[in-house]
């Protein structure tokens, strides 16, 4: 199809409200923003306080090939330095992915809902796009096989998914990488994978030598709460990575990100301690429904896909005018839910409180 005609049929991305905008608009003098998955226990203190000791050279490009991030990560993960490969978080990462692998002809395969930027990135590129619809917000894994055809250059596998937070089971994912054909190349995006529960862990970028048709996405911009800096990084194969270079601008990330992203790569224990607080006080969050008798699907992320009495605009405008900046789910194909984001034990009890009088409101209503 025509590129320009593909604009046409496009919209651009619509940033969640801001913050400030909100109180304003709604006289409110604390806004808790949880809608995006960021992360509300911040970021490793270390961070600012050693790039608060660092000079930095702004007038000067950043290093293109990311060395030292990359020499740590290297480590940290056991693969080779050309396995790598660093973006503007790591949706960046899928744009190019899109931009080296798929164009006019061919088609990509993917979950439906899932992580909306790969469907936007392939459109962009003129590919066909399949959607295979989750079942109970799992992936469909042997329908998305029986969809592969000749033509198809690219599955994306969002695991946990974005935005019904279940996971692609270990030996689910064993099994579809052993039969999905080899022209395929398979993305595995594990944007949350710190979240994972130990035991669930797929050690997916232990399969890349077995399988060269995978790659591995992951990012700075959740658990270690870097969504401001931008990084994320993929891990495949050295040709896979070689072919994304091709694409991929000379600087895509600066300086100071890469020096924080490697500093946040060193505090392993804030990561760790912010991992126990989001199970903590998501459990709390599921146990409260469970007695509201409201639905939820499987997470294994920071944030949680909850089915509302209402529609998910409802609901959204309802806790808007509240404090509360959450995400409807009827933008993302999920009618009658929210994505809530979990966020620190305080600003859960008191939505907790709102979805508590919600229910009350709404078992009147009915």
């Amino acid at each position: 199809m025509n590129g320009k005609l593909i604009l046409n049929q496009l919209s651009q991305y619509q940033p969640g409200k801001q913050i400030e905008d909100v109180k304003k608009e709604y006289n409110l003098s604390h806004i808790v923003k949880l809608a995006s998955n960021e992360n509300p226990f911040g970021y490793s203190s270390k961070v600012e306080e050693q790039l608060m000791g660092m000079k930095h050279s702004f007038n000067v490009y950043p290093d293109g090939y990311t060395t030292n991030l990359r020499a740590s990560l290297a480590k940290k993960l056991h693969v080779m330095d050309n396995q790598l490969i660093f973006g503007s978080g790591s949706d960046e990462i899928v744009q190019m992915l899109c931009r080296a692998y798929l164009y006019p002809g061919v088609n990509t395969i993917m979950a439906t809902p899932t992580f909306p930027q790969y469907r936007h990135n392939a459109l962009v590129e003129g590919a066909v796009v399949t959607e295979i619809p989750t079942v109970n917000g799992y992936h469909d894994l042997e329908a998305m096989l029986h969809a592969i055809d000749s033509e198809t250059k690219i599955i994306w596998l969002c695991s946990p998914n974005n935005p019904t937070g279940s996971i692609i089971p270990k030996d689910a994912l064993y099994d579809f990488l052993n039969r999905c054909p080899k022209h395929v190349l398979v993305v595995l995006d594990e944007a949350y994978y710190e979240y994972i529960d130990q035991e669930l862990d797929p050690e997916a970028i232990n399969l890349i030598t077995k399988h060269p048709n995978l790659i591995v996405l992951r990012t700075f911009s959740k658990a270690y709460g870097l969504a401001g800096l931008r990084v994320g990084y993929g891990v495949s194969n050295e040709n896979t990575i070689s072919n994304l270079n091709v694409v991929r601008g000379p600087f895509n990330t600066t300086s100071l990100t890469q020096q924080a992203a490697i500093i946040a790569l060193e505090d392993q224990e804030f990561i760790q301690n912010s991992i126990k607080k989001n199970k903590e006080i998501k459990q709390d969050l599921q146990h409260y429904l469970d007695e509201l008798g409201w639905n939820y699907y499987d997470s294994q992320t920071n944030f949680l896909l909850i089915s509302t009495p209402i529609s998910g605009d409802d609901t959204f405008q309802y806790l808007l005018e509240r404090g509360f900046i959450v995400r409807s789910g009827e933008g993302l194909g999920c009618p009658n839910t929210i994505r809530l984001t979990i966020g620190s034990e305080d600003d859960m009890e008191q939505i907790k409180t709102l979805l508590g009088k919600l229910h009350k409101e709404t078992s009147k209503e009915i």
